[in-house]
């Protein structure tokens, strides 16, 4: 009988829970964490891994990546379209620095609301976006990471060279928020015969990853990518491969958890991209995910 390819995610919450290391971390919450773990998913089929054991609104996930190939850091563009995953970070930083306890909700209207204001306390620093598509060299030069994938796909797919990372050193400490998922690597084989085309596959190396929240986000996200880019060099969709650093559960996350294993998962939605665009010029609208269903949503707090 074959295995569903979610099982690999809740085997990790199941070792997490057993054999995880409890330690403090950078939040002040506490984790339990394993280090180095593996996932796979083959998305030939066209299948997406939105998890089913928990309900993940995907669209909130795919609009972050959408934010990140526009080379966006300013929470603005996410709150334009409803997004508010990123608003923890610059509101804390603005409470702690004026003593002013607004709540989130008044802190995302002004900053929709208010230029200035956004510009001043919404962006994040040189985050995600900006390391994709304007790293800055030690000469000064930008260079657009993501662009350089695609061509470099067109024109040298055997290439050992493609990929691209968000872990630039001499920026790390202007960001609000240190890279998780830091390095993708992408690979292209003719598993049919070269008279076929190619399949395009993924890695992604998550130096730290929170396996309850950040996983289920990242993964489809990862897999969005995955389909936009192939969709870009006229390829088919082949694995996804996520390779986990530092693998944690938060402790306040554990009967989370609990629940969430004591569920059985659905069959993986597909995806189908609407049109071909210019990988600037996604929108949500483009993205038609079908027969997804899942087990009802489980809360847990956010660890800032």
């Amino acid at each position: 009988m074959r295995v569903h390819p979610e099982q690999q995610y809740l085997g990790i919450m199941s070792d997490l829970l057993d054999h995880g290391d409890r330690r403090m971390d950078r939040t002040g919450e506490g984790t339990v964490s394993l280090f180095g773990r593996q996932m796979r998913f083959d998305l030939s089929d066209g299948s997406i891994p939105i998890f089913t054991t928990k309900k993940v609104f995907w669209k909130t996930s795919v609009k972050e990546m959408l934010w990140f190939l526009k080379g966006e850091t300013n929470i603005v563009g996410l709150l334009k379209e409803n997004v508010r995953i990123w608003t923890d970070w610059p509101l804390a930083k603005y409470r702690n620095q004026t003593g002013d306890q607004i709540s989130q909700a008044d802190f995302e209207n002004r900053i929709l609301s208010d230029v200035a204001f956004a510009e001043r306390w919404g962006d994040l620093g040189p985050v995600y976006g900006k390391q994709w598509r304007r790293w800055k060299d030690a000469k000064g030069r930008e260079h657009d990471q993501i662009a350089t994938v695609i061509q470099t796909l067109k024109n040298n797919p055997t290439s050992r060279r493609i990929l691209f990372h968000a872990w630039n050193v001499g920026e790390l400490e202007s960001m609000a928020l240190h890279p998780c998922h830091m390095t993708y690597q992408f690979h292209v084989a003719w598993p049919n015969g070269p008279a076929e085309k190619p399949r395009l596959s993924m890695m992604v190396h998550q130096r730290s990853c929170d396996i309850f929240l950040g996983a289920p986000f990242n993964i489809c996200q990862q897999a969005a990518l995955l389909a936009m880019i192939a969709q870009q060099v006229d390829m088919d969709r082949g694995e996804l491969v996520w390779i986990g650093g530092d693998t944690h559960l938060y402790l306040n996350h554990l009967e989370q958890a609990r629940e969430q294993l004591s569920r059985e998962p659905f069959q993986f939605a597909k995806l189908q991209l609407r049109r071909r665009s210019s990988i600037d010029d996604y929108v949500i609208e483009d993205f038609v995910v079908s027969d997804y269903k899942s087990h009802e949503r489980i809360e847990a707090p956010v660890a800032v």
